[in-house]
């Protein structure tokens, strides 16, 4: 294979997990929208589409720190570059298919260090890089995103809590069509720079560009309009699980995490830290439950998420260390990275065709979170991990979940009869009025 055609395929692979990128965090931005009825699921992931590719061309500074930043550049070759865009993709589309709402970014970040360590052992990775640009704000940000916005929803509520409940719910969907906005540009400013620092350390490589050069123009668009069009094919599993599986959200609740999810990221970008989105985003949504009295969190759910969080570098590390490790058995260069591409597009064709037994897709996102369902999986996998303590907890917690759907039931019916009652009688008194108003006497009445 000769350089330039190995180039190319570098590329397009970057820009494929850039498409991945956009599909998987989709629901950062527009979940809690499309859960709340503020924006239809069409018209939401359109707008974000556009929003982020705005955003792309808005920052640069993410884009430096993963091309400079995490990894020696000068021991980096086209062949690592590609295992390590295979070990994010994998990770992306796993993760995707479990409605797991994980890291692109740290997938991609581990991708890279993994087939890093595999070519040149751990002197080939700049582990203070790694951990303040990376690790450090992975711990820090989902941390600060539930402060701010669970202080954010006490304080919206608090304000807001002598407003009709109507009144509060137009007036705060029109809210979250802005904030929504902001997530998505967000969005754009530091996710859609990773694959172009990717892109950037290819080129390097190859010896395209100089080693101190910054990101080519054409980089940029190729970046942007990949990442809009994997957003407008919208994540629907991981949107599903943000905006129903974690809280159930009002309007205002969905505003607050929205413009707290904003306001981290876009300092985050400020300061080209490589932030994960999506462990903003979530933690915005579980503080919004935080902050909201009565609101319940599904904990449950948020652990399996924060079990998936810790093991995404180390895992999509995996997959990149054992795509180089295939690239040099076949002897790398040309046989190697054929193989290379060739089992990662067959891994992803599989992985898509298992999605497609369960199919979520616009229509069916926002049904009803269905927390029976949820512990069952939750049972079979403490007893396929022979944790069986596990198991009597959450069928506690089954049983707790089905009184309070009853109970919230019978309250449901108790309000309605009530309504009718009340409906009835009013409807009864001024049917009585009307009888006992005496009959217009001859003459009279116009």
């Amino acid at each position: 294979m000769t350089e330039p055609v190995l180039l190319g395929i570098v590329i397009a692979t970057a820009l494929a997990f850039d498409f991945t990128n956009g599909f998987h965090d989709t629901g950062n931005a527009m979940a809690t929208s499309i859960a709340t009825r503020a924006l239809k699921p069409k018209q939401a992931v359109i707008l974000s589409a556009v929003l982020n590719m705005v955003g792309a061309f808005l920052s640069l500074t993410v884009a430096a720190t993963i091309a400079t930043g995490i990894v020696d550049a000068e021991i980096v070759t086209l062949e690592v570059v590609l295992a390590g865009l295979a070990g994010g993709i994998v990770w992306n589309l796993i993760t995707w298919l479990f409605g797991i709402p994980s890291s692109s970014s740290h997938a991609l970040v581990g991708g890279v260090v993994g087939a890093v360590l595999a070519a040149a052992g751990t002197s080939g990775v700049l582990w203070s890089g790694l951990t303040a640009k990376v690790l450090i704000p992975a711990l820090v940000a989902p941390v600060v995103a539930i402060i701010v916005a669970s202080v954010g929803t006490s304080l919206v509520t608090r304000l807001t809590k002598d407003v009709p409940e109507k009144d509060n719910d137009r007036m705060f969907r029109w809210g979250q069509i802005g904030s929504a906005s902001l997530v998505s540009l967000a969005h754009g400013t530091n996710d859609a720079q990773k694959s172009m620092g990717i892109i950037l350390l290819a080129l390097i490589a190859a010896g395209a560009v100089p080693a101190d050069s910054s990101v080519p123009f054409w980089v940029i668009v190729s970046c942007a309009l990949a990442m809009a069009l994997g957003t407008y094919m919208g994540g629907w599993r991981v949107i599903r699980t943000l905006g129903k599986g974690l809280v159930e959200l009002s309007s205002r609740q969905g505003m607050a995490a929205e413009t707290s999810s904003a306001a981290v990221i876009l300092l985050s970008s400020h300061f080209g830290y490589s932030l994960s989105t999506t462990h903003v985003a979530t933690g915005s949504i579980l503080g919004s439950g935080v902050g909201m009295k009565g609101a319940s969190v599904r904990w449950g759910v948020a652990g399996r998420m924060f079990a998936a969080w810790l093991i995404t570098v180390p895992s999509a590390a995996l997959v990149g260390a054992i795509c180089y490790w295939i690239d040099s058995a076949f002897g790398g260069g040309t046989l190697g990275s054929y193989v290379v591409f060739g089992i990662l597009l067959a891994v992803s064709a599989a992985i898509y065709i298992a999605s497609r037994r369960k199919p979520v897709n616009h229509s069916n996102v926002n049904d009803e979170w269905d927390p029976v369902q949820d512990s069952e999986a939750y049972i079979a996998e403490s007893v396929s991990v022979h944790r069986p303590e596990k198991m009597r907890v959450k069928r506690k917690e089954l049983k707790r979940s089905k009184r309070r759907a009853a109970k919230r039931e019978a309250e449901e019916l108790a309000r309605l009869e009530r309504e009718a009652q009340l409906e009835a009688e009013r409807a009864s008194h001024e049917s009585l009025e009307t009888e006992d108003q005496p009959a217009p006497r001859k003459g009279e009445g116009r």
